[in-house]
């Protein structure tokens, strides 16, 4: 599949050490380059996709599944969420980056955008160990309340300072021009917590201020470096299973866990650390940094890894939340990301509670989109993850920005509603999908997003209008969500995204020979509504193998799952979340 959704019936590709140097049908492909070639490998019957792209993900949340459910936002943030970032380690980090790369890997991701979480190096060294592609951010705030006291306030200038850079090396790959069953460019996650992997099932039927308070941020605050390694391992490892080639990591803790996970696994990802400096609900063991801080830190981790890991690797700057970033942290946020030129990834207008506080504090008639176009932080670089909550007006704002947008399906039914994703794309609004965390969502399966969106926002036409539309995000809309889409919100368009020559050699195998997809009759309907990620077979990132066979190449699948057992239970019992007995045990 190239940018202009062409599909080859029986078509060939050529890789050359991380690129695609030709595309065409199978016959001719054969003919010129099997004498040359090192590797030819046979994918008749199957398909060949673009790696998936996962543009908000959480790793360092990884470790807090379970942990925030049945709760409130306000408490989801203030005695689960919070409490439990800030009481995370850069080996917590590190942990639950490994686990959520893992499982992100395993659902065929390839690159993730992390929406800002605690110990950006945890992230990234789980991200670099595991082979991914991330762009990792920092979790930000300046001001607010509930944040722990252990973290403190930072002043917006903390917070950028807080990113650093440091350069990646040449790779090599193999060349391989082969006949194909089904070829397909590896998907985008646009997404996702790597580093909360760890913590799934901590946090389920809970409001989000619940979810937050109560289970994630005491999860996350109690993350080590390991711990999010470990955690973005695990995802990863569940991404690669479900075609994911690319995953914006949404914000979480550790990102040099993260990025050790990502690099080992071979994804393509864009990382980012959780950054907030104010409001209610942050643990104590956080305290609050100043936006100044916050900024410094960011600054650090992007002269860190920025572009590490053969260039899979890179840093964005995150907003967690805008109730807890003080207009200091937004604009210098909005300024930093321009001077270092990467790109911004926040939570937007999640819940009425959110658009009513901007509301109240801000001085604004509608909400958060409103309140960040009247700031001028509306800006192409912006990710804006869920905005759920806009009305006509902001879709607009949002449009006339360039805002990329990731949409959660998964998520948004647990916890925010219904987004008008429809109204944004026939606003030429850049969607694309995301499975956000562990503890959101519970499957790290971009697969399953793709079958979600379609049929939920089929049914809000129903909800909305009072009628049917069966045509509303069809399947080929869904498609180029979660490939083409994905590139453009995580600013990676120009190497991933499609089939094309010239290209990142980012691509999955689909084997559709399984009784969830026999008989295929519109092969491009079956990618959607009857793809599962047991029919990924292989996926390739930056010309590498890093899943055959549905073997994870770099890693012992089974070795991390132990090492995530033990990290979960040490990282709820240093976080002191007790998950409420649901039914009567005898």
């Amino acid at each position: 599949m190239d940018d202009e959704l062409r599909v080859f019936r029986k078509g060939g590709i050529v890789i050359e050490n991380d690129r695609i140097v030709a595309i065409g049908q199978s016959l001719d492909i054969v003919t010129e380059y099997s004498s040359s070639s090192q590797e030819i490998i046979d994918l008749n019957g199957q398909f060949l996709l673009p790696g998936l792209i996962n543009t908000h993900v959480h790793t360092s949340q990884q470790l807090a599944r379970g942990i925030a459910d049945d709760v409130d936002l306000l408490t989801w943030l203030h005695h689960r969420i919070w409490p439990y970032e800030s009481n995370m380690t850069e080996e917590d980090s590190y942990i639950s980056t490994l686990l959520c790369g893992i499982e992100l890997i395993h659902s065929g991701v390839t690159c993730f955008a992390e929406a800002g979480g605690q110990h950006v190096s945890g992230m990234a060294k789980a991200v670099e160990l595991l082979g991914l592609r991330a762009c990792l951010t920092e979790s930000i705030m300046d001001s607010g309340d509930g944040l722990p006291s252990s973290w403190g306030i930072r002043t917006a200038d903390e917070c950028i300072q807080s990113y650093c850079h440091s350069y990646g090396k040449d790779c090599g790959g193999v060349r391989t021009p082969t006949k194909l069953r089904i070829l397909k460019n590896g998907l985008i996650n646009t997404h996702v917590h790597t580093s909360q992997q760890l913590a799934r099932g901590i946090a389920d039927d809970v409001d989000l201020l619940t979810w937050l308070h109560h289970r994630i941020w005491p999860y996350e605050s109690n993350m080590t470096e390991e711990d999010s390694y470990i955690s973005t391992l695990l995802c990863g490892i569940e991404l690669i299973h479900s075609g994911v080639t690319c995953f914006a990591e949404a914000g979480g803790q550790h990102i040099s866990g993260m990025a050790k996970a990502v690099e080992l696994l071979g994804l393509r990802a864009c990382l980012t650390e959780s950054i907030m400096d104010s409001g209610d609900g942050l643990p104590s063991s956080w305290g609050i940094r100043t936006a100044d801080e916050c900024i410094q830190s960011q600054k650090e981790l992007h002269k860190k890894h920025h572009n590490t890991a053969d260039g899979r690797i890179r840093i964005w700057l995150g907003i967690r939340q805008i109730m807890n970033s003080t207009d200091r942290l937004l604009l210098e946020t909005r300024d930093t990301a321009k001077e270092l030129q990467t790109g911004i990834h926040m939570h937007v207008a999640e819940i009425p509670f959110e658009n009513d506080l901007v509301i109240q504090t801000r001085e604004v008639d509608h909400g958060t989109v409103t309140y960040l176009e009247k700031i001028k932080f509306l800006t192409s670089n912006l990710l804006a993850a869920h905005s759920v909550w806009v009305n006509e007006n902001e879709i607009g704002f949002l449009s006339n920005s360039g805002v990329k947008v990731s949409h959660c399906p998964a998520a948004a039914m647990r916890m925010l509603g219904f987004a008008p994703i429809k109204e944004m794309l026939d606003a030429d609004v850049c969607v694309s999908l995301g499975t956000d965390g562990a503890p959101s969502n519970n499957r790290m399966s971009i697969v399953d997003e793709m079958y979600l969106a379609s049929l939920i926002n089929k049914g809000r036409e129903v909800y909305k209008n009072g009628t049917t539309d069966p045509t509303a995000l069809p399947a080929e809309s869904i498609l180029k969500m979660a490939t083409v889409n994905g590139a453009k919100a995580v600013l990676w368009d120009n190497e991933i995204g499609s089939l094309e020559v010239g290209k990142k050699a980012d691509l999955i195998v689909i084997n559709p020979s399984s009784w969830s997809m026999v008989p295929i009759h519109d092969c491009i309907s079956s990618l959607v509504y009857c793809l599962r990620s047991e029919n990924i077979d292989s996926v390739m990132c930056n010309g590498r193998w890093i899943m055959k066979n549905q073997k994870i190449m770099n890693v012992d699948e089974g070795e991390i799952i132990s090492m995530a057992k033990h990290a979960s239970a040490q990282l709820l019992k240093r976080a002191g979340i007790q998950i409420p007995n649901r039914m009567k045990l005898i």
